[in-house]
């Protein structure tokens, strides 16, 4: 039952996103107090204006060509003397004694019956009107020639302003200017053009915990990524930006930087501080900085809802959210459509093409949603799989291919549902080899290997029993697996379906983690340490994401317990050795070498098997023989055993 929001207690300290606006709204009051906007203009040479956008038409001012020239190497004729040429019955013609070059002025008239030797784009002499090529011709004594084929009026002839006319618009304002551009400009005699000026664009980042790359990493720090992958956009998107560094959460500083970054540029973009909580500072200096101020501040997207969209005297100012994921898809939503409009660049044309989903994807009702997806190759087209890495995921970009939407009165998207995907590139790039199941480092090490050979890869962890769903769905080639069937006590095998073989992989110990010094498992066997940690109601676990091959391992070890931190289900072994280290949890289950790396301590459970379910039609692909080949050779062995991982027997 949902209560009425009046009887809801609310923080009137805490005035959080009181006003929520819809995208289209939020996107139409920013347009509307920005816009009209005076684009800034300047002149540069052909060579300087690649890629900005012309701020006014351009008229040729000469005729391109400047002269009828011909096409071809031949002779200058009349056509009127060709009309009876055939193979049978050539027609003599007088040769007149000059040969026209490229740059060289006819001296000599076509007369009837004669013509003129004339090489590729050399002008026209007079009285010729069409060109004979050289190939349907041959020497007659008398200095002529002889023409065994009949042409017609302005055969093989460019004529004066054929390809520009005097006076005509070649190119229109906002025509963004590139190879093309610069060789139409060229060849009407522009030496300079008027474009709009690169947006200069000054960039932010806030936060106390901000750290920059390259200096040591304190405590709760986390390295400022916004700032740098922000500037990388406003580039791509044809600004010129001016990363100002990152400023802690104090108010009188970051107000003295936003004011001098609005003084000497043209918009200011800031991430983080914008959520309204008691550190976040940056929202509430826009009200000094100039009218009408905070246009927007909360916008039902997912993720992006803490947007905050400014205009102060003029310019604009825009505070992403602080996590990269929603900053990034704020920025190419939001405000990429505002920067090249205001830059006098033409909208943005995203690639689009179509995917299936192959599971369901929830959703939240009254926000429009937008779903990075990986897509793969399936038995019939392309499928789509979320990438499900939350908005604090830098990574998510980068391995996605695009992105689909979600309407804000959907609640969720069924498995099955074919779906526009808006690309991240031009066009779909769909890998060399997939391998959809369970992670493993010792995976990493592998694909490593043959993506140095210049193999794309995908891999996607979606845990074992999604992986062997993939297989069956013909949707990747590779499997990986770790599943133990304690009636056969066997690993993997009992779990392939048809149309897959095992591909043996490594060996690898599962077993607890916990930091040295625990006395609840320090020096104790694993039955003793967990029934130490279930009798202690301050013993907090992590757990492994449904699905994977941990996570049975796991509810095998509890039995029908469910401890503190149960529900707590990370998708990775890193994240449960993370958990353990920085004592959100004081134990979980993972494999030897991460636990190694850590520097945690260690009691192993159970060897288990880290094959691969291969979908045998794929057998034969030369990506697949590579994974093999790579898999199987010594150095990799090597590699594996260095890794602490053991050969399959």
């Amino acid at each position: 039952m949902v209560k009425n929001p009046s009887s809801i207690p609310r923080n009137t300290d805490q005035k959080q996103f009181l006003t929520i606006l819809s995208r289209e709204e939020a996107l139409a009051r920013f347009e509307a107090a920005l816009f009209p906007w005076p684009v800034p203009t300047e002149t540069l040479r052909l060579a300087e204006a690649l890629g900005l956008a012309l701020a006014e038409d351009v008229v040729a001012q000469v005729d391109v060509p400047p002269f009828d020239r011909s096409n071809v190497d031949g002779f200058a004729v009349r056509a009127a003397d060709l009309v009876a040429a055939s193979d049978l019955q050539p027609v003599r013609l007088t040769l007149n004694m000059e040969t026209i070059a490229c740059g060289s002025l006819p001296q000599l008239a076509v007369l009837p019956g004669t013509a003129t030797a004339i090489a590729t784009g050399g002008p026209l002499p007079r009285g010729a009107d069409a060109i004979v090529m050289v190939e349907y011709t041959q020497p007659a004594e008398g200095a002529a020639i002889e023409v065994w084929r009949a042409v017609s009026p302005g055969q093989f002839v460019s004529s004066a302003g054929s390809d520009m006319a005097r006076g005509e618009v070649v190119l229109r304002a906002g025509s963004v200017i590139g190879a093309r551009e610069i060789g139409i400009l060229a060849a009407c005699g522009t030496a300079q053009v008027t474009v709009a000026r690169k947006l200069r664009v000054a960039v932010l980042s806030t936060g106390d915990e901000l750290v920059q790359p390259g200096e040591p990493l304190q405590p709760a720090g986390i390295y400022d990524a916004n700032g740098p992958i922000v500037s990388a956009a406003v580039t791509e998107n044809g600004g010129e930006a001016y990363f100002l560094g990152a400023f802690p959460d104090d108010e009188a500083r970051l107000e003295t930087a936003m004011r001098e970054a609005l003084d000497s540029h043209d918009v200011l973009i800031l991430s983080g501080g914008t959520s309204k909580g008691a550190g976040d500072v940056s929202y509430r200096i826009i009200g000094r900085l100039g009218q009408p101020g905070i246009i927007a501040h909360g916008v039902a997207l997912k993720p992006g809802k803490p947007l905050c969209l400014a205009v102060c005297d003029g310019k604009p100012v825009i505070i992403l959210p602080g996590f990269p994921t929603s900053a990034m898809f704020t920025f190419h939503d939001m405000v990429v459509p505002i920067l090249r409009r205001m830059a006098g660049l033409p909208p943005r044309v995203d690639a689009q093409t179509s995917a299936q989903l192959p599971f369901r994807v929830p959703s939240e009702l009254g926000r429009t949603e937008f779903v990075m997806v990986s897509l793969v190759q399936g038995r019939d087209g392309l499928m789509a799989y979320a990438t499900g890495k939350g908005s604090g995921a830098i990574t998510a970009f980068a391995q996605a291919d695009g992105f689909i939407r979600i309407d804000a009165f959907v609640d969720h998207l069924p498995a099955g549902a074919q779906l526009p995907v808006t690309l991240f590139t031009p066009q779909v790039k769909v890998p060399d080899l997939v391998v959809i199941g369970s992670h493993c480092t010792g995976l990493d090490l592998v694909v490593g290997k043959i993506a140095r050979q210049g193999i794309s890869v995908r891999s996607l962890a979606v845990g074992s029993l999604g992986g062997l769903a993939a297989a069956k769905r013909c949707e990747c080639d590779l499997a990986p697996i770790h599943l133990f069937d304690p009636q056969t006590q066997v690993y993997n095998t009992p779990f392939l379906g048809e149309g897959m073989e095992l591909v043996p992989g490594w060996r690898r110990i599962q077993g607890i983690v916990f930091r040295r010094g625990d006395a609840r498992f320090e020096d104790h066997a694993a039955p003793e340490a967990v029934e130490a940690a279930l009798a202690d109601p301050e013993c907090m676990m992590v757990n492994r994401n449904q699905g994977a091959g941990t996570r049975i391992l796991i509810d095998q070890l509890l039995g029908q317990k469910r401890p503190d931190g149960y529900w707590n289900q990370p998708r990775s072994h890193n994240a449960v050795a993370a958990a353990v280290v920085q004592k959100r949890a004081d134990w979980g289950v993972t494999i030897g070498p991460v636990a190694r790396a850590a520097g945690l301590g260690f009691i192993p459970l159970t060897q288990e098997h880290f094959d691969f379910a291969l979908v045998a039609d794929r057998k034969e692909r030369v990506a697949v023989q590579a994974f093999l080949a790579a898999l199987l050779s010594p150095d990799m062995q090597e590699a594996l055993e260095r890794a602490g991982f053991s050969r399959a027997c």
